[in-house]
């Protein structure tokens, strides 16, 4: 039942063009020529038989001899022709009307004959061996009006792509593999290493002034806020004005102090910065009780509701950034894809070794898909042939070879006339 349902599904019916009427016309030409011969043999036997009876001479044995052959050459090559596509008087003459009752076994036979001869292995690779699809690729892609070609098929399809997701399931996966991802990765470590390089090569230096700056300038912009604040901590039992004077105090040390930062490099505060950042590399690499403090403040910092929105939200802005490059022509990442499509296409018009790499994947490529649906392949031949009407299949390869076909009636009239009369000669010779 399947097989029979993927015959019709695949057989809808034989389908005739234009072109196809204007090959059946010249059958129907070649067939009144052909048949046109026959007449002309039956009209010559009559007449040199006529002529013989009549006392015209030995000649006449000769032609109706030609003619005789040549009609019984030309009704045999007509009986093989039409037994080919039909029933030669509609009689049920046995192996007539081959093509419509042998139609299925045909089918099959012409999907066998695909499959070992043309959907081999062998032949396939040897077939894309010798095109060298690889370096005709490379120089068409070399071509900068190519390269343009493709650079906006690759945007488009991107655009595609983008437009086709839904935000909200992006967004869900990718939060959800940064976070796994995050949570897998040990940071301790690494942050250690890259923070002893930081302080080993001076490279925080830069922080420590900017802070430096920064509370030298919120303390003076904060004077009366500090003063207040360190007053309002001192005892109930102290006067006021001795509250503000130690406010006061405390204030200039603090300016003193930030300021001496801000001004020398060599300040002690500055070593003891870098004493303890070392220390705190070192620990990082080295400590399991410091990594283990930083991977839960790793796990906390992740599972924060504010986090888990930022990660989420991030597809949004590449995707915004992603589509508004893909539609401008001079945006960077389009100069980018046509400027690596052309020196990719470069290199592989060029480059021996990656053409013979890129060559051998389609191979690959080609291979396994001939040997894993090579019956697929050879089943959609017999299924579209199984499906097909046999009266309208017969008519469809008639129309394409029938006019060759015509000519072996023609041909069998002269060639057996030819033969008649070398049949009459040796016998009249040999009689004689």
């Amino acid at each position: 039942m399947e097989s029979e349902n993927t015959a019709q599904a695949a057989g809808a019916g034989v389908r005739f063009t234009a072109a196809d009427e204007e090959k059946r016309r010249g059958v129907r030409r070649m067939k009144a020529i052909a048949t046109g011969f026959l007449a002309v043999a039956t009209l010559v036997y009559a007449l040199s038989t006529w002529a013989g009876a009549a006392g015209w001479g030995s000649w006449t044995g000769y032609v109706s001899a030609a003619a005789e052959a040549g009609m019984v050459g030309a009704l045999a090559d007509w009986f093989a022709v039409t037994a080919l596509f039909r029933r030669p008087f509609g009689l049920p003459i046995p192996h007539t009307a081959i093509i419509p009752t042998k139609k299925d076994a045909f089918g099959r036979s012409l999907g066998q004959f695909v499959g070992e001869n043309f959907l081999s292995a062998q032949v396939v690779r040897s077939r894309l061996a010798a095109l060298g699809i690889a370096r005709r690729l490379g120089e068409w892609l070399a071509v900068p009006a190519n390269a343009d070609r493709v650079t906006t098929e690759a945007a488009a399809a991107l655009r595609g792509v983008l437009a086709v997701l839904r935000d909200e399931d992006v967004q869900a996966v990718v939060g959800e593999a940064v976070t796994r991802r995050a949570a897998a990765t040990q940071v301790a470590e690494p942050i250690g290493r890259l923070l002893g390089k930081v302080v080993a090569d001076g490279g925080h230096h830069g922080v420590v002034d900017l802070v430096a700056v920064r509370a030298h300038d919120w303390l003076s912009e904060h004077h009366g806020d500090v003063v207040s604040k360190v007053a309002i901590k001192s005892p109930g039992w102290t006067p006021k004005f001795i509250d503000h004077q130690v406010g006061e105090r405390v204030y200039k040390e603090l300016m003193r102090f930030v300021t001496a930062i801000r001004d020398d490099p060599q300040h002690p505060a500055r070593g003891a910065i870098d004493t303890f950042l070392a220390d705190f590399a070192v620990e990082l690499q080295t400590d399991a009780a410091t990594q283990a403090r930083v991977e839960r403040a790793k796990a906390e910092l992740l599972a924060r509701n504010e986090v888990q929105e930022l990660i989420a939200s991030s597809w949004s802005a590449v995707r915004t950034l992603v589509l508004s490059a893909a539609e401008d022509e001079q945006s960077e990442l389009r100069r980018r894809i046509r400027a690596g499509v052309r020196s990719f296409g470069q290199r592989l018009a060029t480059d021996e070794r990656l053409q013979r790499k890129t060559d051998g994947w389609l191979q690959d490529a080609a291979q396994y898909v001939v040997e894993t649906y090579r019956t697929e392949i050879t089943s959609l031949i017999s299924d579209t042939v199984a499906g097909w009407d046999a009266d309208d299949a017969s008519r469809k390869i008639e129309a394409n070879v029938g006019r060759d076909l015509q000519f072996i009636r023609i041909n069998g009239t002269v060639v057996g006339a030819l033969a008649g009369l070398l049949i009459h000669t040796v016998a009249t010779a040999l009689g004689g």
